[in-house]
């Protein structure tokens, strides 16, 4: 009789052990992967949106040559 005790508190023992620490520790560390994972993404789709104005180059035109008369005389200042 005493041996069916110690094997039913013992099978309810190994029960609470794995359904409130094992079970609920393995969500917590699935949950905590996926934020990452989704955070990382998002910091990589910022990262590609900011990079990508950089990497067209921009179209150049052909510089224009100043005109002469937009230039100003000054006197130098001694």
């Amino acid at each position: 009789m005493l041996r069916w005790i110690l094997i039913v508190f013992f099978g309810w023992l190994l029960y609470k052990l794995v359904f409130n620490i094992i079970v609920p520790g393995y969500r917590l560390t699935q949950k905590v992967k996926r934020q990452m994972s989704d955070m990382q993404e998002g910091m990589r789709q910022q990262y590609e949106a900011q990079q990508a104005p950089q990497q067209a180059p921009p179209a150049q035109r052909p510089a224009e040559k100043p005109r002469k008369d937009d230039y100003l005389d000054f006197e130098e200042i001694k």
